[in-house]
């Protein structure tokens, strides 16, 4: 089993470079940086155990806002005119996200040992994604990897705003809903019972709406347990489910179909489509390719399978807009402005207009969810609260009898 080492090391500009690598032994290290052509300085295997680093998750990953930073400084150093290796090394050097640049590293050695940089990319799948490896090969086989670049910082830009839009419109609804389920659990099995307490020394009848809440906490001491062991067995249960081709098909049906978020998912996805296409398009990937990558990057299974079934339509002669008519997930103005774009010859310039008009309408649509939701939620909490603060001191009207 391979072990992960430690390393610090002196390159051939002479600076000290540290970093970890995994081999068997620690002369299998010094071997495999010496071939990156570097001078092994010290080497160590890195402590495991109770003493190990500990690493949360989510910390350790490179975020989409990283990425497109490091996109738009390495267009910016290419189109100035430094070279490949020279770029990547000041980037490994300056990027603030360690992942990221750690990886950089590594792909700057690939690089220096002969490989292109779309092959050393495509080594960091969790990181470069297929669509922007397609896109860096384009570039460097058409010679403007500045351009390819820098639409990709743009693309990646639109889609962290995208994110953040529709992050804005569950965050609220889903704190609330949090915070309502955590009063409600608070008063049921803390607060309840010393009224229950109270009312049995009085030996006095209970109202039927305390009595009801009376019976409800009972019943939630014994079953929180069980309730939480059902919770935490259906989201196990629900990330297989969505892991499977079949069942992840089936919960995007739902999304797509569910009241008021419905039409959110929707849009985002044909933003997503619309985006991506248009950057794979303007960057010279062949448009079968293109719609094989689009299907695996946009993010819902109906719209993927919908962009599958075109793709065998075109490859059999067919245009893109007749196939995509055929499914329901894109709206007819889709469909009409592919069309167009296929008869002008500007079908990425169509595209983007597209994304950019679904773009305005989920953020319209975020709008419209929160000033919906908002009201509601206020409603619900208020009111569940306010029944079972009612519920509880109802009885208290009569206490002053059941005393006497």
């Amino acid at each position: 089993m391979a072990n992960t080492f430690s390393y610090r090391v002196r390159d051939r500009n002479g600076k000290i470079v540290a970093g970890t690598l995994e081999a068997d032994s620690q002369g299998a290290v010094a071997a495999k940086l010496r071939q990156m052509g570097y001078a092994p300085i010290q080497i160590s295997e890195s402590k495991s155990g109770l003493k190990a680093e500990v690493k949360l998750p989510g910390l350790d990953r490179v975020k989409l806002k990283d990425l497109a930073v490091f996109s738009r400084q390495f267009a910016t150093m290419i189109n100035s005119g430094l070279s490949l290796l020279r770029a990547l090394t000041i980037l490994a050097e300056q990027t603030e996200n360690k992942k990221l640049a750690g990886i950089v590293g590594q792909v700057r050695n690939e690089v220096e040992q002969g490989a292109a940089l779309s092959t050393a990319l495509g080594r960091h799948p969790k990181t470069f994604n297929r669509l922007y490896v397609s896109m860096v090969k384009a570039g460097e086989v058409g010679g403007f990897l500045d351009k390819v670049l820098l639409d990709l910082a743009t693309s990646i830009e639109k889609e962290v705003e995208l994110r953040g839009k529709v992050r804005a419109a569950m965050t609220y609804p889903v704190v609330v809903f949090v915070l309502v389920i955590l009063i409600v659990t608070a008063m049921l099995l803390f607060i309840v019972p010393t009224f229950e307490g109270l009312y049995a020394q009085l030996n006095g009848k209970l109202p039927w709406l305390t009595q009801a809440l009376v019976n409800v906490s009972k019943g939630m001491r014994f079953g929180a347990p069980l309730g939480l062991l059902a919770i935490i067995g259906g989201s196990i249960a629900y990330g297989r489910v969505k892991a499977t081709e079949r069942g992840g098909l089936a919960i995007d049906k739902v999304k797509l179909k569910a009241p008021v978020f419905g039409p959110l998912v929707q849009k985002t996805a044909l933003s997503r489509f619309s985006r991506t296409f248009a950057t794979l398009l303007s960057a010279g990937v062949p448009i079968l390719q293109a719609l094989e990558i689009v299907s695996e990057t946009v993010g819902n299974g109906v719209v993927s399978r919908a962009i599958k079934d075109v793709q065998d339509s075109v490859r059999e002669g067919e245009s893109l807009a007749g196939p995509l008519g055929k499914h329901k997930v894109f709206p007819p103005m889709v469909v009409q402005m592919l069309a167009v774009g296929e008869e002008t010859g500007a079908i990425d310039t169509m595209l983007g207009k597209v994304a950019d008009f679904y773009d305005q309408e989920v953020e319209a649509a975020v709008e419209s969810i929160t000033s919906l939701i908002e009201p509601l939620l206020i409603v619900v909490m208020g009111g569940t609260v306010g029944v079972m603060v009612i519920a509880l001191y109802l009885p208290m009207f009569n206490i002053i009898n059941l005393v006497k």
